[in-house]
């Protein structure tokens, strides 16, 4: 266990982001496969806590039970009203003593807006915390414009931090500071406490600041210090579309530089997406126009892209997958996918598999060197080794009740534009003749042709379309003559 693990980490996420104007709270929008919520979370266990506190207030059920899918160990204290950011805190640190804990050492507290903020900083707060000896350590960062942010502003002698003056309350020379307040603090639990129960209302919101706590503890003779933040835009909070696309994009440019520092080729990183759960392994190659979302897996040597969007999949070694879209699906080493094809959950391509343009698969399951090269759906199936699916082949798997499942062999050849009306097993080794449609079981090695006799009815073009382009036609190539003077009549067959 770390010298420096806090007590508690507390998250304020009770506001509800109105500048979002979205039904959805605002900490519950995503990027790169988190909620901002979420990423604050991840970047809170990285202090190893022994215990995370999370204040909702707005939308409190959505936000608690998201909260309750992706770490069951967070606790969570409903602010009922929200009066400013110390009674948030308060609010906190009051259900942890209901359930008879008392704090001693460390209280982070940090916002839930703020996806970009690493666990990484967070250590290095905590760790200049316990080595300053403060009583609060405000986690700042220098900006190139801080127009709008509170200022920093340090005792010249030691650096201690003597204020932090809003823009609009500070002087010409405290505007020239380029230290910022970014709501992030490490506090002694128990001075905190202290604090917190002195908090008054009488200013221009009628709210309790936690930023007051600050002079609290200074005035009672503690030292309050500053940490910088090493890049600027960690400490950036969400509040619009605007700032929301931002972040994604200097988030995604760190998931992408982390990706090549590690072996993969990235060929266009402007217009290519990663979450963060997606893993790969060196020399993995992405294409331009491709996202890697969910819990994707690229093997080494494997090829994702151009305009290809995988989420939940596995892409096998050496696989090539173009112009693709997958989801919930598992492509083999070697295989082929694309361009134009479409996987659905539950989709289990064997090595070598060749899944080819405009082909959907759903719960399908390919053994190794079997291919499905054109123009097919396959779904609730399971297929051999080496089999060879014909063009225009559907496998008609819903009676409009109930699905039904197709088994094809290994070593199948089934003819272009075949049906397979489920369920239906195809033996190994099986033919089918192209246009049919297999409604019942073909034994092994057997050929299956289900379709109609062809009937050509000789002359019928020169009878009911006389004096036609294609009478002509027909009159040129048997060398008879046509009949004239008729009309196209548009009729059918």
């Amino acid at each position: 266990m770390s010298a420096n693990r806090p007590a508690a980490v507390v998250v304020l996420a009770a506001g509800e982001g109105t500048r979002m104007k979205s039904a959805t709270p605002k900490v519950l929008h995503e990027i790169c496969g988190r909620t901002l919520l979420g990423h604050v979370v991840e970047s809170s266990r990285a202090l190893d806590p022994a215990h995370l506190v999370v204040v909702v207030g707005h939308a409190r059920e959505q936000v608690s039970a998201h909260l309750a899918g992706i770490d069951a160990g967070v606790r969570t204290a409903v602010q009922e009203e929200q009066n400013g950011t110390g009674h948030a805190v308060r609010t906190g640190l009051d259900a942890l003593a209901r359930e008879g804990m008392t704090l001693t050492g460390t209280v982070v507290v940090t916002c839930g807006d703020t996806p970009l903020l690493t666990g990484a900083t967070l250590r290095a707060l905590t760790e200049a915390h316990a080595a300053d000896g403060n009583a609060v350590t405000v986690l700042s960062a220098e900006v190139p414009d801080a127009t709008g942010y509170g200022r920093i502003v340090r005792d010249p002698a030691d650096g201690a931090v003597t204020a932090i003056v809003e823009h609009k309350d500070a002087t010409d020379a405290e505007r020239a500071l380029r230290e910022i307040n970014s709501g992030v603090f490490a506090f002694d639990a128990e001075l905190l406490t202290d604090a917190l129960a002195k908090l008054r209302t009488d200013n221009s919101q009628g709210e309790e600041y936690l930023t007051d706590v600050l002079g609290i503890v200074r005035t009672a003779g503690h030292r309050v210090g500053a940490a910088i933040a090493a890049d600027h835009r960690e400490i950036l909070g969400i509040n619009n579309r605007v700032q929301l696309a931002e972040a994604r994009r200097l988030l995604n440019g760190r998931l992408l530089e982390r990706a090549m520092l590690d072996g993969v080729t990235v060929v266009d990183p402007a217009t290519t997406w990663l979450d963060v759960t997606v893993s790969y392994e060196p020399d993995a190659v992405v294409h331009p126009g491709t996202q890697l979302l969910g819990g994707t897996h690229v093997a080494a040597g494997a090829e994702v892209g151009p305009h290809s969007r995988l989420t939940d999949t596995a892409v096998g070694a050496g696989a090539v997958v173009s112009n693709t879209v997958a989801q919930g699906a598992e492509i083999g080493a070697g295989a082929q996918v694309g361009p134009y094809t479409f996987l659905r959950p539950g989709t289990v391509l064997g090595g070598g598999v060749k899944a080819g343009s405009f082909v959907e698969m759903k719960n399908a399951t390919l053994g190794e060197g079997t291919k499905v090269p054109h123009l097919s759906y396959v779904g609730d199936a399971s297929i051999g080794e080496h089999t060879n699916i014909g063009a225009a082949s559907v496998f008609v798997n819903y009676d409009g009740v109930d699905k039904h499942r197709s088994t094809i062999g290994s070593h199948c050849r089934t003819g272009a534009d075949n049906m397979f009306v489920a369920p239906v097993t195809v033996g190994d080794g099986a033919y089918t003749a192209a246009g049919s449609v297999i409604t019942k079981d073909v034994p092994p090695g057997s050929l299956a042709v289900a379709r109609g006799q062809q009937r050509n009815i000789a002359g019928w073009v020169a009878r009911k379309r006389p004096g036609s382009a294609a009478a002509r036609a027909a009159a040129e190539g048997s060398g008879e003559p046509s009949t004239e003077g008729g009309e196209e009549t548009g009729r059918g067959v």
